[in-house]
């Protein structure tokens, strides 16, 4: 379950119960979950908590999609896809899989996403792409001259803004998402302690096979 409470379909603003009109038919989406595309929805249900902060986000959908844009769709996609992977976002990685494939990319360079740079699946501006998202989320925007300069040999300054804005909105949507626990990222830390099978919870195992005397 989500870290947050869900607002339901009694308890949303008249706009908010519109998106629910359009995601969930006549469902209340906290009682009756799921989405077409087989989500369980609580990404609009938890953001229904804050109406201005669900109209923001919704407009940045709206946004990234726009005719306006200068941003090839298909560099767009495989950069807010990258973002989640890298971010390790399930679902922003899952969801954008298939934007992917409504753009027109194929299945090897879909599949070929997480490990790009071993992959000869990309031309050499997908690769620049790739790149400087790696910068922007891994890097934490730290982008080298080298690979700034290559990305510009393709794009124009106004793509390069679109790019770098849409890929850090879904760096910021693959965070939200791990932290509350949200759609497909609402798992378990798998990082623990595994409890020792004699039960000795004290043992320092290096510290053992150091010493002279158990060799």
């Amino acid at each position: 379950m989500p870290r947050l409470k869900q607002v339901s379909r009694s308890e949303a603003t008249s706009e908010i119960a519109t998106m629910y009109d359009l995601l969930f038919g006549d469902r209340d989406p906290v009682a009756e979950p799921g989405t077409a595309t087989g989500t369980p929805g609580n990404w609009w249900t938890v953001f229904a908590l804050v109406p201005d902060v669900f109209r923001h986000a919704v407009a940045g959908f709206g946004l990234y999609r726009s005719d306006k844009r200068k941003l090839d769709p298909r560099l767009r996609e495989l950069g807010q896809t990258r973002a989640g992977y890298a971010r390790g976002s399930q679902f922003v990685y899952s969801q954008h899989c298939k934007s992917c494939r409504s753009v027109g990319l194929s299945e090897e360079k879909i599949e070929s996403i997480p490990a790009w740079s071993s992959s000869d699946a990309f031309s050499a501006e997908e690769r620049a792409v790739l790149a400087y998202t790696d910068d922007l989320v891994l890097a934490g925007g730290r982008v080298s001259d080298a690979t700034f300069e290559r990305l510009r040999s393709f794009l124009s300054d106004e793509a390069i803004l679109e790019l770098t804005y849409i890929t850090c909105t879904y760096d910021l949507h693959a965070t939200i998402c791990r932290a509350l626990r949200l759609e497909y990222d609402d798992v378990s830390e798998r990082i623990r302690e595994i409890e020792a099978p004699a039960g000795d919870q004290s043992l320092d195992v290096m510290a053992s096979i150091s010493r002279p005397e158990d060799r």
